[in-house]
């Protein structure tokens, strides 16, 4: 992991959370198993073990438009991750995001997928975002219909879904798709 500092990033945020990048500090707490006072008592997930274990392999998750820590205003805790599988693929990155069973059913997921998302979409070549999430869990598939996203496909039990900027500015918060297949680029 090559950045120690995380402060100096420019960092979305919500009416109650705070996307803040991972510091290495954080990222070896993870890997490590230490608990940092501030990180909600069923903080990290299965998924921030693996963000965190890939980001050696992958030192622009830890950059500008990267991944962040999902904290909470009102206790000031560590309460999941959303993050941008940096750098994108011809104007395409695509995002992934969880919030730990604590937090669960606040919104959180959806408030901030929709931040980070809005937040790629001003990044330089970058036209469109893209998520995955399993039809099994349809928690999940409705964060990314809250958030904004079209759902353009499903395959093998995976939903895929997009958002670019222009269905940013023609949607509003909690717009609500039709459940079916929406035609777009995979």
């Amino acid at each position: 992991m090559t950045s120690s500092s995380s402060s100096a990033l420019p960092s979305p945020a919500t009416e109650r959370l705070d996307l803040r990048p991972w510091s290495t500090a954080e990222a070896h707490a993870v890997l490590g198993g230490t608990r940092p006072a501030h990180w909600a008592h069923d903080f990290p997930g299965e998924g921030d073990r693996v963000i965190a274990g890939l980001f050696d392999q992958n030192p622009d998750w830890l950059g500008v438009y990267g991944h962040r820590l999902v904290v909470e205003r009102e206790s000031g805790l560590v309460v999941g991750s959303v993050g941008l599988f940096w750098p994108p693929d011809q104007g395409t990155v695509e995002i992934g995001y969880g919030i730990v069973g604590s937090r669960s059913g606040r919104g959180y997921a959806t408030e901030a997928a929709r931040a980070l998302t809005d937040f790629a979409l001003t990044a330089p070549g970058v036209r469109t975002v893209t998520a995955a999430a399993e039809l099994s869990n349809p928690a999940s598939v409705r964060v990314l219909e809250k958030a904004g996203f079209l759902r353009w496909s499903v395959e093998n039990g995976i939903a895929r879904f997009g958002t670019s900027a222009p269905d940013r500015r023609e949607s509003a918060p909690g717009r609500q798709e039709s459940p079916g297949t929406v035609t777009g680029p995979e």
